[in-house]
């Protein structure tokens, strides 16, 4: 089993008010996995790709599946700024369709060479504890290896949901880097509201 790197130390002072303490862990495939396709889920599921997504589209999948989480770094850019991400040709968005109704998305970014990044990956909180997390993510993972790619990377945080770190190394993932940080609040700043994240406490 490989060794787990060691986790940089976090700050001994206390959390400031309106300021967060955050783990980030980064992760990595060198190798396209070696197991078969998870089985396709019950029911109407279709994964389309948005080629192009709208800013508006896109903006409603990152703010309803990342709020639970605090994602807010793309609510803050401006619609020029994000659309020249999301419409690249390097950047796919694929979408999950439950019964005709959104139900997720990964996002694949190309536009290093010989990496994929899985930039975001995640699902509406309607549709969470219905077993489709694995098969987005292994259809995502799937997609990333088209193309030449020589690595897959990924990241998560202490925000995202719980499962999420074993469940991208369940798929292959392994982590090469973590990193302590103390970041501002968005719910304080205003970029989310403050009912967001409940698991989260607001500090001060």
């Amino acid at each position: 089993m490989a060794r787990r790197p060691p986790l940089t130390s976090p700050s001994a002072t206390a959390v400031p008010p309106g300021r967060l303490s955050v783990i980030v862990t980064f992760l990595e495939m060198t190798a396209p996995p070696s197991h078969p396709p998870l089985p396709d889920p019950e029911g109407d599921i279709r994964l389309m790709r948005a080629a192009p997504p709208t800013v508006s589209f896109y903006r409603y999948l990152y703010d309803t599946v990342g709020e639970p989480w605090l994602w807010h770094e793309r609510r803050r850019m401006a619609d020029a700024d994000l659309a020249a991400i999301v419409t690249d040709p390097r950047v796919e968005v694929h979408v999950l369709y439950v019964d005709g109704t959104p139900a997720g998305y990964a996002e694949i970014d190309r536009r290093e060479p010989e990496k994929t990044d899985l930039g975001y990956f995640g699902l509406i909180p309607d549709f969470i504890g219905r077993r489709l997390g694995p098969w987005l993510l292994d259809r995502a993972i799937r997609m990333g290896w088209q193309g030449g790619t020589r690595r897959l990377t990924v990241n998560t945080c202490t925000f995202d949901h719980p499962k999420a770190l074993p469940l991208y190394q369940s798929m292959g993932y392994r982590p090469y880097r973590h990193v302590s940080r103390i970041v501002d609040d968005p719910r304080v700043q205003g970029w989310l509201p403050r009912t967001a994240a409940p698991h989260i406490p607001i500090v001060g």
